[in-house]
């Protein structure tokens, strides 16, 4: 069979399998409707021919549907070209996803992912539940292009997940929700009954967990986890144990990206969709005719008044306990910045003032994350990493996006998961 007949195959069981927002319907108001135009032309923004390929926000433009034809052009030519030996398993099955959605072969792509997959072992029952955010994604992305040959892998996927000590993560819940859900909805019918019994059973606990972290203002879980977490429960054929009201998720969505929230292109390609009224779902039905070009209507804002910038004050702390007793250290400094500045900024100024706040980064499709600080590097061998807390609170956002505020005192603990 050939990848367009596959592909036109997926197309006429859209009916069965493209998602409906069971649970709960919502929009986004017309009035507000420039506020989401905005963010999705900030995303497209992001891509350009020296950036990263981030597959999710090409996902995240085909099912909105792309305003920039150009960057979605160069975006997909770029995930084509790609070498899937520098790609981890959730890269490889967001990049066929993003592919399939673009309407192109994906190509040895998915053979690839599918004997990663079928080699895949949790390192252990305890492993961290980000440990399954990866294979879910693949389990998705294989779904979507063959669910009979999948089908072993996710049962075995399932298995895993089901037995996991771990403790509940939200995103993983909810993309191991989707991927379950199109499994759920694919099933052969020549398969044994267990197949559905078991991703029954999974799809249940991940609803009962899922349906806990439900806040009072309609978030679930913290506000960049709630974009995956809409489409989990606008598509599981299981009821969550705690009634969601949509709609209240949606507003309190648009007050907080009103509030400039969601400016990260990765957060955006994550919420962007909800917003819409699509999910992850819907990537094998994603239209690829072309047609006329709308340009968005973007949200008027006031020009700024030029002011100067006051400066502030923030208490960082860099604390190592994991380490030898001779690498054990815990250090704080005041650092002055001008309001508005990003965390990113207090570090650089730490690193300038003095040299045991020198620290290093790497580009994650999130953006800059701190890999080491004072020659302590994070290693995924040892489970460690940099994590900052406000307080005692981490933090929701990156170096590069969270802006502390005056007398703030951030620190970064050197971690085990």
């Amino acid at each position: 069979m050939t990848w367009f007949t596959l592909h036109l195959l997926n197309l006429l069981w859209a009916v069965a399998g493209t998602s409906t927002w069971t649970q709960s319907s919502c929009s986004v108001p017309p009035a507000q409707q420039p506020l989401v135009n905005g963010i999705q032309v900030l995303m497209e923004s992001s891509v350009t021919s020296s950036a990263h390929p981030n597959p999710s926000i090409l996902i995240a433009m085909n099912l909105a549907g792309a305003y920039n034809v150009e960057a979605q052009k160069l975006l997909t030519d770029k995930l084509m070209a790609s070498d899937t030996a520098d790609l981890t398993i959730a890269q490889l099955a967001l990049t066929i996803m993003a592919l399939n959605s673009s309407c192109r072969d994906p190509g040895n792509k998915v053979s690839i992912l599918q004997r990663q997959m079928e080699t895949w072992p949790p390192s252990s029952s305890s492993a961290p539940a980000s440990t399954f955010y990866g294979p879910s994604l693949a389990v998705l992305a294989l779904c979507q292009e063959n669910p009979e040959t999948a089908l072993p892998i996710a049962a075995r996927f399932a298995k895993y997940l089901r037995f996991s000590s771990s403790p509940f993560n939200v995103d993983t819940g909810a993309m191991a929700t989707l991927a379950l859900t199109c499994m759920y909805n694919r099933i052969p019918e020549s398969s044994e009954e267990g197949y559905r019994i078991l991703f029954s059973q999974v799809l249940e606990e991940a609803m009962k967990n899922i349906s806990m972290r439900i806040k009072d203002n309609g978030i679930i879980g913290n506000i960049y986890s709630t974009g995956l977490a809409m489409q989990a429960l606008s598509v599981t054929p299981k009821q969550p144990n705690k009634e969601w009201n949509c709609q209240k998720t949606m507003d309190t969505i648009l007050k907080e990206t009103e509030q400039g929230k969601f400016h990260n292109p990765m957060a955006i390609a994550q919420i962007l969709p909800s917003l819409k009224g699509k999910t992850y779902l819907d990537v094998p039905h994603v239209s690829c005719s072309p047609g006329d070009e709308v340009q968005p209507t973007l949200p008027t804002q006031p020009s700024p008044v030029p002011t100067t910038a006051s400066n502030i004050t923030v208490i960082y702390t860099i604390n190592n306990q994991l380490r030898g007793v001779d690498l054990c250290f815990n250090v704080t400094i005041d650092v002055s910045v001008k309001r508005g500045s990003v965390l990113l900024v207090v570090l650089e100024e730490a690193q300038r003032r003095n040299s045991m706040f020198k620290f290093e980064t790497t580009m994650t499709s999130w953006g800059l994350v701190i890999s080491s600080i004072n020659n302590i590097a994070e290693s995924v061998h040892e489970r460690t990493y940099w994590q900052f807390l406000s307080g005692k609170t981490p933090l929701n956002e990156g170096v590069a996006d969270y802006k502390p505020f005056n007398h703030e005192h951030i620190t970064a603990n050197f971690t085990q998961y």
